[in-house]
């Protein structure tokens, strides 16, 4: 069996491009100092600006990943970087609230595709032995983004004023997308194979999809979890604030290690999960095996609470971050292993519209508890939801296995290549 290196490039540029996903979308919560002291805007108003973002995001997870696996990983994730990268450029333009919204908006359109591509992607690319370490490489460029968004913004701010961290990253964005188009997709990809994928794809409409029990299992696991992580994301540098006492630069010190923490553990666990089908594992039990053993370690975040050091404290979100990396990359995995080229772009999107507006109906109430109450409950919830996710799973979807007939004649003819 032939393969052609360039595929390795290809998962590479996935891996830049979720890394621009995560640096562009979080820039502004930088540059908002900056840019409140200019415009005066409110606390209400940068609001309405990040409900103009998520909005646009949780809406094109769904409808980017169906027109993906209509048109394809290499338009629709070339479309996707294009249109964010465009649209975090013209941030550096804005002049206004409304201008700032309606860019935030196409920001959230953009970038609504990027997760649907990159699993179509790494689909498209490997089979199923090499599946989960290529997803884990894929979207591991999402926690690097994180890890570098704020010293980059502030360096650039420095240099050249707060525009320039929304427009130099929109234009390496722009970049990106010309070196993606240029790839030679269909010499790397029989094309006889690109187009038999395409017309079986073709032939799972919509609401098909949402009939399948399996659908609707890694949708509710979503909407279940995600607000975990977002929950890590924008409270925690309040909590540790707040309850921490750790000053506004230490934060900026601390901070990042989770995020690190979550991008090792993206390509670990996708590396881990592949090694035990090479060791003659199933893949149903190589994936349950990668995710109940994140699902354990996730236990021990509720100590986070109890912990008498920040070190510690930071630690622990360190853990919890490298036990969601392992378990959302064989998440994603489990996806593609079930519904293969006809709808896996489809699913991934809609579990991640389900962990959108999840998340943005449950921010609130986070606000009410740890305002009313304390960050104690959170800190429980975070430790027990996976496990409690975990078991669902297991018991809903007793085996991961492609619910379709023609994986045997499509695997050979999209992961080999003998031409």
């Amino acid at each position: 069996m032939k393969y052609y290196p360039i595929r390795w490039f290809v998962v590479f540029l996935v891996f830049v491009a979720t890394g621009l996903s995560f640096l562009d979308r979080q820039v502004l919560s930088i540059a908002i100092i900056k840019i409140q002291k200019e415009f005066g805007f409110s606390d209400v108003e940068y609001g309405w600006v990040n409900t103009s973002f998520l909005f646009s995001y949780a809406l094109m997870f769904t409808v980017g990943g169906w027109l993906i696996d209509r048109f394809g990983a290499k338009k629709g994730l070339g479309v996707a970087v294009g249109v964010w990268s465009v649209a975090n450029a013209l941030h550096g333009l804005m002049t206004g609230l409304p201008q700032l919204i309606t860019f935030r908006f196409l920001l959230g359109m953009g970038e609504g595709a990027c997760f649907p591509g990159a699993a179509k992607t790494v689909y498209d690319w490997f089979d199923k032995k090499e599946r989960a370490f290529a997803n884990g490489i894929a979207i591991g460029g999402s926690a690097i983004g994180a890890v570098i968004a704020p010293p980059l913004t502030i360096w650039l701010s420095e240099l050249y004023g707060w525009r320039a961290g929304f427009v130099i990253p929109g234009l390496i964005g722009i970049v990106w997308v010309i070196v993606w188009f240029f790839i030679p997709w269909k010499k790397s990809i029989s094309q006889q194979a690109a187009v038999e994928v395409t017309k079986r794809a073709e032939s799972i409409p919509f609401g098909t999809i949402l009939k399948f029990k399996e659908t609707w299992v890694f949708i509710l696991m979503r909407f279940l979890l995600d607000p975990v992580m977002y929950f890590m994301m924008f409270w925690i540098p309040k909590y540790l604030s707040e309850v921490r006492g750790v000053s506004f630069e230490r934060i900026g010190s601390l901070f990042w290690i989770p995020f690190l923490a979550l991008g090792i553990s993206n390509i670990l666990g996708g590396f881990l999960s592949d090694k035990l089908v090479k060791n003659n594992f199933s893949i149903n039990k190589a994936r349950k095996t990668v995710m109940g053993c994140a699902a354990a370690l996730t236990l021990a975040v509720p100590f986070t609470e109890y912990t008498s050091t920040v070190e510690v404290a930071v630690g622990l979100m360190a853990l919890y971050m490298f036990a969601h990396g392992c378990w959302i990359t064989n998440y994603i995995t489990a996806i593609s292993d079930i519904f293969g080229p006809k709808a896996t772009s489809t699913v991934v999107g809609l579990s991640g519209t389900a962990g959108a507006v999840s998340s943005l109906l449950l921010n609130p109430m986070i606000g009410k508890i740890v305002q009313d109450y304390s960050y104690k409950p959170m800190w429980i919830a975070s430790g027990l939801l996976y496990p409690i996710a975990f078991t669902a799973f297991a018991i809903l979807i007793p085996k991961i296995k492609f619910l379709f007939k023609e994986e045997e004649t499509l695997t050979p003819n999209i992961a080999s290549i003998n031409q």
